[in-house]
């Protein structure tokens, strides 16, 4: 009876100890998911300011600069006169003050309406969409391999610091990080487009395209996207591979990376499981800021390749003083690079979970 007794208490702490610690481990996981909600909330709030300020700068420069839409319309017409010109104007609102076109703007970027395009009347933002997936493609595809080719070498050089690869990766990096894009560009389509004629110079798809089955279609894709992905590896591999490289170095002086060798871990496993880890902060910050690139695109890539991207529709824009078109991007832009910051400090906290949110 006693013994009965004695394991019906013992089992009742035992109960009452689960519970109060479940408790407490909710209460935790309460309180960091008020933390980080709290924590997004208010960066988003903070991000509307700014985001509005972006938008203020881009719309009153872009209607500084020289010439107006108008003039690429009508100066090259003899026959148009000026009453036309300014009927012309009226007809987009070109002949109202710039602050009052500005709030017109805002009144529709609220409602997530960029405007029609000066340059065919269509709806901007049906223009950006149209572009999006092409870019998103390019992209993605050259950050993923960035960071596959990027981080191995910064983790590798960080390794084997002052050694003769390092040095050599070193000198190669910087080579490619100092060639400029557009020249490159170039030698690239000379070289294996018009003298080996291995790789298309221009567009995504050949003329064929809808005609191939799709085996060829993937291998046509493939084939364009060499070029354009080749040349925005190259000369981006600098950065993050340097940011790897300090980062690793930093985090292989610490005392715990010695007291894992002390306890018999190998070089491998020291490497990954402790020092990369704490290394990822810059990374994660480089990474965050390339989320607008996913979407921006690349103005110089796009438009030598005639790529068919958000990159070449922006400087199409540019160059035709397409207002809407060009304040849809910038926004679009500056909306990604905001949230590429929230991102990249939400992570902070599992790469380093010192790092709390206030």
């Amino acid at each position: 009876m006693k013994n009965g007794c004695r394991h019906l208490f013992a089992g009742g702490v035992f109960y009452l100890f689960k519970k109060y610690k479940s408790i407490q481990i909710h209460r935790k996981l309460y309180f960091l998911y008020n933390n980080k909600m709290y924590y997004l909330i208010k960066r988003i709030i903070l991000s509307i300011p700014i985001l509005f300020g972006i938008t203020i700068i881009t719309f009153f420069v872009m209607h500084l600069t020289p010439g107006k839409p108008t003039d690429l319309m009508t100066d090259m017409n003899v026959k148009v006169t000026a009453e036309a010109k300014e009927r012309l104007q009226q007809l987009y609102g070109l002949d109202k003050p710039i602050h009052i076109q500005y709030f017109d703007w805002i009144k529709r970027f609220v409602c997530f309406d960029f405007g029609d395009s000066f340059k065919d009347s269509r709806p901007a933002r049906n223009k950006i969409f149209e572009r999006l997936p092409a870019t998103i493609l390019l992209n993605s595809l050259s950050l993923f391999f960035i960071c596959l080719i990027a981080i191995p070498l910064g983790i590798y050089s960080a390794v084997k610091k002052d050694s003769f690869i390092d040095k050599g990766i070193t000198i190669i990096l910087f080579i490619s990080f100092s060639v400029p894009s557009f020249w490159l560009a170039l030698i690239f389509m000379i070289l294996f487009g018009v003298h080996l004629g291995y790789l298309p110079i221009s567009g995504l798809y050949s003329f064929d395209f809808g005609n191939m089955s799709v085996l060829m279609k993937f291998f046509d894709l493939s084939k364009h996207l060499v070029l354009p992905v080749a040349v925005s590896v190259i000369t981006s591999l600098a950065i993050l591979s340097r940011y790897t490289r300090s980062g690793m170095l930093d985090v292989l002086k610490q005392d715990y990376i010695k007291t894992a060798y002390a306890k018999g871990l190998n070089e491998k496993q020291v490497i990954i499981r402790h020092a990369l880890k704490n290394a990822l902060l810059p990374l994660i910050t480089i990474i965050g800021l390339s989320i607008p690139g996913l979407i921006g695109g690349s103005f110089i890539f796009e438009t030598i390749f005639s790529y068919p991207g958000i990159g070449r529709l922006g400087y199409e824009a540019v160059m035709a003083r397409d207002y809407p078109v060009v304040m849809g991007i910038a926004t679009l832009t500056a909306v990604l690079t905001l949230l590429g910051n929230i991102v990249a400090d939400i992570l902070y906290t599992y790469a380093d979970p010192r790092i709390k949110y206030k």
